[in-house]
């Protein structure tokens, strides 16, 4: 099936659903999902971002200014993450639980509108990675319109790059909990020292990065193509990362990759999964 084939696929399938919320992110994939769907259902469908200490100040601030351009139907609702204690002990599961939690707010506002159902922007991609979440999910009636229709991560931007969304290239972007390794637990003050390395970097044009957290120690991960650029930059990073209370900064040599925390899962049961 071609793109296009795959793009009308998933525009029949949010037809007959007649109404519909989008779990919002402003990341490429719920993006594209939201106008394939107002382009479908028009006013019959909403985006809902839930916010939460996990979620970047400057995700929530970027997901805002896309909708506007855009003029997507943009509610933004809290979602109490942090007081479910499963979660922040950190097991492997811990996305199962967020979303279950998650679950519960999006299906309220679901029932609220009289709408038909919601849907997020998992991909195929995705599949292949560690993300209990999509249990959870799919558990709680949650549709996945480009997993049903075969759309690949790499569709997804391809479709934005031609239809001319200036968002076809943004960076990944995952919630804050997950640069902090299974089994330790999540914390605010934990969650606010990583978001703070991240803006740092962030304003000195990294494009793709991540600050995991290793106790006292960030790890950094930059692209293969950039590591030359922090390390003309490491003594100010440093600097910086003292500041936020990090004892130590470490550049990780294999560079950026997605879901580099899951790797432990390959080798032994992580601390604290049960």
């Amino acid at each position: 099936m071609n793109t296009e084939k795959k793009i009308q696929a998933v525009k029949d399938n949010i037809a007959t659903r007649g109404s519909m919320i989008v779990a919002f992110s402003g990341g490429v994939d719920s993006a594209l999902l939201a106008l394939l769907a107002r382009e479908t259902l028009g006013d019959r469908s909403r985006c809902v971002l839930l916010d939460s200490q996990v979620v970047p100040r400057s995700e929530v601030s970027d997901a805002r200014v896309l909708a506007e351009r855009y003029n997507l139907d943009l509610e933004i609702l809290p979602v109490s993450v942090m007081e479910d204690e499963r979660f922040i002990r950190n097991p492997a599961e811990r996305c199962y639980f967020c979303r279950k939690n998650s679950a519960v707010v999006l299906k309220g506002k679901k029932d609220e509108l009289g709408f038909a159902c919601i849907a997020d922007g998992l991909n195929t991609s995705d599949m292949g990675e560690h993300r209990p979440g999509i249990v959870a999910s799919t558990e709680e009636g949650i549709i996945h319109p480009f997993i049903e229709a075969g759309i690949t991560k790499d569709d997804i931007r391809a479709i934005a790059r031609e239809r001319g969304y200036s968002f076809w290239n943004k960076p990944s972007a995952a919630c804050l909990s997950s640069r902090i390794p299974y089994g330790e637990a999540i914390t605010s003050g934990k969650l606010r020292m990583i978001e703070a390395a991240e803006a740092f970097l962030a304003g000195k044009g990294f494009s793709q990065f991540r600050v995991r957290m290793h106790g006292d120690i960030a790890r950094i991960d930059v692209t293969g193509d950039e590591i030359p650029k922090i390390m003309k930059m490491r003594m100010e990073l440093v600097k910086e990362l003292k500041l936020l209370g990090f004892r130590y900064g470490v550049l990780d040599l294999e560079g950026y990759r997605s879901g580099s925390m899951d790797e432990v899962l390959d080798r032994e049961e992580p601390p604290g999964h049960n």
